[in-house]
């Protein structure tokens, strides 16, 4: 198992770097000069060849990358452009917020897809294993960004239970979260009855009900444990998701979390926060995939045996 770890934390550096140079020609590419925006139009030309010199955007672009790439890997992602903060400072403040979305999100997805999904492989073809088929299809298909705020105007301009934005206790996290997590729950509702469905078929599933077990316990003791490896694939794959959605979300509810800071750093042209924050959520989901993997061995001992 640790060798397994060892090879997949190797195989990190090159994804890396790969998305790192993406990050970088993409943001060399976007109009705009940093130099002006931070000056603002009234700079002189003089000015803002000084500027530009003591930001470094006068080197050569190889050189400007492997200074990039130097700072990835001893956790010096450079300073901000706008405010003159340490890039990797200021993402480790955000990212608290972020993680508490996501969690919650998840939570969202879990508590509904998974029950959702149990139900329907149980019942295929009745009218909650179609109704439930439906509002998956519709979960999945509704923007992020129009979700949030049709849940904003009902249940916080209408019928004001909730907060409309902003950071702070349980209820500024209810609508964010599911938002958030509503794809995420249509997609785990459909991965588990997929994969429930087909442990069904299974040959020890009729063993356990013919030795009398109950249903309940055929279902959750043996199907379930069964099925759960595509199920945790899925959500391990849903992180990087939910990641990506929380950039749209927190900028609709005023989230302060790591998404709302990469969009305030776009509109800037800030590029050390913009490719520092890619690069460290891209070093999140990879770290989530690796723990996912390592999970499966827990799931189903027969992987374990084959990673030794």
């Amino acid at each position: 198992m640790l060798k397994y770890i060892l090879k997949r934390v190797v195989m990190l550096i090159p994804v890396l770097i790969g998305v790192s140079l993406i990050v970088f020609i993409l943001m060399q590419l976007t109009p705009g000069d940093p130099a002006q925006i931070i000056l603002g139009p009234q700079a002189s030309d003089a000015d803002i060849a000084n500027m530009r010199e003591r930001l470094g955007l006068n080197d050569p672009m190889y050189v400007q990358y492997f200074r990039f790439l130097i700072g990835i890997f001893t956790f010096d992602f450079g300073t901000s452009i706008k405010d003159g903060q340490g890039v990797f400072a200021s993402i480790m403040h955000h990212f608290p917020p972020t993680v508490e979305l996501t969690i919650a999100a998840m939570l969202v997805a879990l508590l509904i897809g998974i029950p959702v999904g149990i139900i329907s492989s149980t019942k295929p073809y009745s009218f909650f294993d179609n109704t439930s088929t439906v509002g998956a299809l519709i979960g999945f298909s509704i923007p992020n960004f129009w979700l949030s705020i049709m849940l904003i105007l009902v249940f916080a301009v209408h019928l004001q239970w909730l907060p409309v934005s902003g950071y702070g206790g349980i209820l500024f996290l209810i609508l964010p979260a599911i938002a958030l997590g509503t794809q995420t729950a249509a997609v785990v509702t459909r991965m588990t009855r997929s994969s429930m469905q087909e442990v069904m078929r299974q040959d020890y599933i009729r063993s356990a009900r013919a030795k009398g077990l109950t249903e309940r316990v055929v279902i959750f003791r043996h199907a379930f444990r069964n099925a759960l490896i595509p199920i945790v694939t899925v959500v391990g794959l849903q992180v990087g998701a939910l990641l990506e959605g929380a950039i749209l979300t927190e900028s609709v509810f005023s989230w302060p979390g790591i998404g709302r800071f990469m969009i305030d750093a776009i509109r800037a042209k800030d590029f050390p926060v913009v490719q520092g924050s890619v690069i460290f959520i891209t070093f999140i989901i990879v770290l989530v995939n690796l723990l996912v993997d390592i999970l499966y061995s827990y799931i189903d001992p027969r992987i374990k045996s084959q990673l030794k």
